[in-house]
């Protein structure tokens, strides 16, 4: 009944939650993502828990950024631990760094580009070079497949772009900012619906809060897997 193109997002306040959630998902659901924000809740036993004992998919989502030697010590520790996916930034020396953690293992490196929460303001801000987002999404997303990683985060309007990389084959897309119709953006910006994003060449879509502050989440799981199926 599952789809592994769907990943929900545990972003619920600790373990125990994240637990009681899976549970109401049932088999609709058979991959979950971490985040940084569940890590002091209990985040890695869950993580454990989720993959030997209920059999799911997991995708750890920290966003590792530091000096190469670090990233890649951190990256061996977290290998243990049986991960599907896990997120660096998209700087090329931290993805080689990650790879380097990641050896003999069948974890994969995925580099974030630029936030789905961020706009250009966001990136004036922060002193990122000019230019247009999607632009700067493609060139980050192309470097950080030529430094060895498996897949890039970046939103769903950008993912046409990617796709049509020639790095690009062969490696993962996975989208945050994917909202159902009518759903609520939240702190999105940069977002599309889940049947676009699968059309526009998306591999997996991370969906959290339509879930998990539905009624029933279950249903709500559901309706996005018809949607991904009908496209």
């Amino acid at each position: 009944m599952s789809d592994d193109r769907l990943i929900v997002a545990l972003d619920v306040p600790n373990a125990l939650a994240g637990l009681q959630l899976a549970e109401q998902l049932g088999d609709a659901v058979s991959f979950y993502k971490i985040g940084l924000g569940m890590l002091t809740g209990g985040g890695l036993a869950l993580a454990n828990e989720l993959k030997q004992d209920h059999g799911k998919k997991i995708f750890l989502d920290v966003k590792l950024f530091d000096i190469g030697a670090t990233v890649e010590n951190a990256v061996r520790g977290l290998a243990q631990f049986d991960l599907d996916f896990l997120t660096v930034h998209g700087d090329p020396y931290v993805v080689k760094a990650a790879k380097e953690g990641a050896a003999g293992k069948d974890l994969k490196i995925l580099a974030v580009t630029i936030l789905t929460s961020l706009d250009r303001a966001d990136l004036d801000g922060a002193l990122i070079k000019p230019g247009d987002i999607r632009d700067l999404v493609q060139e980050r997303a192309g470097k950080a497949f030529e430094a060895g990683a498996d897949g890039i985060i970046a939103s769903p309007q950008e993912a046409a772009l990617i796709r049509a990389l020639p790095e690009a084959e062969g490696r993962l897309i996975v989208t945050p900012g994917v909202r159902p119709a009518g759903a609520a953006l939240g702190d999105q910006k940069r977002v599309a619906t889940p049947g676009q994003a699968i059309k526009d060449g998306v591999d997996h879509i991370v969906v959290g809060r339509p879930v998990w502050q539905a009624e029933n989440p279950r249903a709500a799981a559901e309706a996005i897997l018809a949607e991904m199926a009908d496209a």
